[in-house]
């Protein structure tokens, strides 16, 4: 294909990608270096049955004008990227300057809103990723050795969490677990404990969150997987029983290698997704045992009085990074396959 022919091709994906992508990208960036206003005070004098005071009252008219004249707010750098609800450079100094060791450290920092959100949104991203592809390879191979009867129906099945909205499905397991549910009342039967709760615990909670991401995700990794399975050429599998390969050795050396691609695929969409962890939190009302990155956004911006765009937007621009970082090395063997094949 010729450079210019090329350039016309993918030309509608750019500027797309540009609209939606690139400039809100930005935009968020740009409102991170900002904060709030600080309400213009007046001294007033308030007179009584027993004399006059003089009394400090916000300026709503100049107040108005401010924001107005200057909406992005006032400009901050990178101090909301520092201050405690961030990164927080000072307070994680001190608490290194204190700890006793590692693990004093590593309490006195899970204290700090953030990196508490960064401990749960990392643990349930390297938790529910690999489980999510192992999960759906075994669905896989399950299902394409099924006859074709039951094949369909089988298929239709376990599509279903991924077909169920994500809010719905983790409101239905919320109340599954909940004391009058059906897992919540077995546990508590089985225990012989009628006090027994799963969402008391934030060990448990935080377990059942990874139970939902996987149940959720798997589907996809399962459909996924169940595609390339229908490609794998059939002279191979064929050579390979004849040689005597076994089921597993079969999988191993022929389906595996054959499925990588794939794998890479999915772990690319999964890395993605669970960094962004949010409605199971919000739908188990877990926020005092589990909170994420993404539910620091959605609290500056929902779940306060004021709304605090210049603290979103950084939280959204560390979010951006993680994500970043995390598919460095996925897409590091990406480009290494590229090559091979090329060479």
């Amino acid at each position: 294909m010729k450079n210019h022919t090329f350039f016309w091709f993918i030309l509608p994906s750019l500027f797309a990608m540009t609209l939606f992508i690139a400039l809100p990208i930005i935009s968020v960036a740009i409102q991170s270096f900002h904060i709030e206003h600080e309400a213009i005070m007046i001294e007033v004098e308030n007179c009584g049955p027993f004399g006059c005071k003089q009394e400090l009252q916000v300026d709503v008219e100049e107040t108005v004008k401010l924001k107005d004249a200057r909406p992005l707010g006032q400009f901050n750098g990178f101090g909301t990227y520092t201050n405690r609800n961030h990164l927080a450079f000072t307070e994680i100094g001190e608490a290194w300057q204190s700890s006793t060791g590692l693990f004093d450290f590593m309490s006195k920092a899970y204290n700090l809103p953030f990196y508490r959100a960064l401990a749960f949104t990392l643990t349930y991203t390297f938790v529910v990723t690999p489980l999510v592809i192992i999960f759906g390879f075994m669905i896989a191979l399950g299902v394409n050795t099924l006859p074709k009867a039951i094949k369909g129906p089988t298929i239709f099945i376990s599509l279903l969490p991924m077909i169920v909205t994500p809010l719905i499905g983790a409101l239905i397991l919320f109340w599954m677990i909940d004391a009058n549910g059906i897992i919540g009342s077995t546990l508590q039967w089985a225990f012989d404990d009628p006090n027994l709760s799963l969402k008391a615990s934030p060990t448990l909670t935080w377990m059942m969150l990874m139970v939902y991401g996987v149940w959720h995700s798997a589907p996809f990794a399962f459909i996924v997987f169940y595609a390339g399975l229908q490609t794998v050429p059939a002279d191979t599998m064929e050579a390979a029983m004849i040689d005597g390969a076994s089921r597993w050795e079969r999988t191993r050396y022929v389906v595996l290698p054959h499925l990588m691609p794939l794998t890479i695929f999915i772990s690319l969409i999964q890395l993605m997704d669970n960094f962004r962890v949010l409605e199971p939190i919000i739908s188990f009302s877990a926020q005092a045992s589990a909170t994420s990155l993404s539910f620091i956004i959605y609290n500056d911006l929902v779940g306060n009085e004021s709304q605090f765009f210049g603290s979103a937007g950084a939280t959204s621009v560390l979010t951006i990074l993680g994500v970043g970082i995390l598919l460095i090395p996925v897409l590091i063997r990406t480009w290494r396959d590229f090559n091979q094949k090329v060479v």
